[in-house]
């Protein structure tokens, strides 16, 4: 029997989404040892509710897998390459015979001296996806070896995914959900709620996330801590948590409108799922009901409504950190004051 390990939880919200995915106002459960983060998130919860709400898009979906193959030089692994572009109603109808969820979207080759690297793009559902795609590169390598003896198996997983690493693959073309996420703030609410202005944060997030990331040697990432929102919005819902690794590859982008702040957070690669395995159990179950995501809708619905709040949940917390880093002190006295106890030294 396993044990399991306890992380405190709670509950943070109303969060107002909306958008073509969800209109709905959520309150979201956030598993974290870092208590200033449920905080940090209610109050950029609290700002865009009184905004109006946090516009999220979902651009893209697929889960990917890579795999390898050797040919016995480059002109064949290319001839393979070129052919595969030809075929791709046989790879859809391979794919799909492995699952009816399974719906192939795109592939991608890369050549390096003899080897032939493929990158499968495929819809899952309302699953995350990962032993989906596997299943479906195992038949479809196969396939290959038959259609193309010349060729050798390598492995079936080849790094071009990019599963739980970060990469500019990944940033490029997505992983898991493609989801961008908008709001605009009043400058009346900067100043009440995040006692800053839209041109104090625009400016944080060009010497910050955007400079402080470029000389860092960042990879298609300019943000503060996505990784924050999203390892405990994952542990409260039952996801693969490893995945925060491109997960928190994204970029904020802001801008000065009038007065107002107009702040969004793009991540290429939310990977998340409401069914499979974690899923069953009793919390994680009575987490994603919490969030509408447990409902009878089409295949894929609900999963995409889970990425979409997701992503509102990084906003909020991006936002509110941003906010607080534009004065000085904030950040180190709300961490004092929510971690140490009082008789710490510090």
């Amino acid at each position: 029997m396993s044990d399991f390990a306890t992380i405190p939880m709670q509950t943070v919200g109303p969060v107002k989404i909306i958008g073509p995915v969800l209109n709905d106002i959520v309150h979201v459960p956030l598993a974290t040892f870092e208590s200033p983060l449920w905080p940090s998130v209610k109050r950029g919860a609290r700002v865009t509710e009184l905004a109006g709400g946090i516009y999220t898009t979902v651009v893209k979906e697929c889960m990917t897998r890579s795999f390898v193959f050797e040919a016995p030089n480059a002109n064949e692994a290319a001839s393979v390459a070129n052919h595969l572009l030809a075929r791709e109603n046989d790879i859809r109808q391979v794919i799909q015979k492995t699952s009816r969820f399974a719906q192939y979207k795109s592939h991608h080759t890369q050549i390096v001296a003899n080897l032939l690297y493929v990158r499968l793009e495929i819809s899952t559902a309302d699953a995350s996806g990962h032993n989906m795609v596997t299943k479906a590169a195992d038949e479809l390598m196969v396939w290959m070896l038959q259609q193309f003896p010349q060729l050798q198996y390598v492995s079936v997983s080849a790094n071009f995914c990019t599963d739980k690493k970060a990469s500019a693959v990944n940033g490029i073309l997505g992983r898991g959900k493609y989801v961008i996420a908008e709001t605009t703030i009043p400058a009346k609410l900067c100043r009440r709620y995040l006692r800053t202005t839209a041109q104090k944060i625009v400016d944080l997030n060009i010497k910050k996330n955007l400079l402080g990331t470029l000389i860092a040697g960042g990879i298609r990432s300019a943000n503060a801590h996505f990784a924050n929102m999203l390892l405990a919005f994952y542990l409260a819902t039952g996801q693969d948590a490893a995945n925060i690794v491109e997960g928190s590859q994204g970029i904020v982008h802001t801008e000065v409108r009038g007065e107002d702040l107009y702040f969004s957070a793009t991540l290429p690669n939310i990977i998340v799922g409401s069914i499979g395995n974690g899923k069953e159990l009793e919390f994680v179950q009575e987490n994603l009901k919490k969030i509408g995501c447990l409902e009878k809708r089409e295949p894929g619905e609900n999963s995409r409504r889970l990425a979409a709040i997701t992503a509102a949940v990084v906003l909020c917390g991006e936002l509110s950190l941003l906010a607080a880093l534009t004065n000085n002190g904030e950040l180190m006295q709300s961490h004092l004051r929510l971690e140490r106890n009082s008789d710490v030294l510090v």
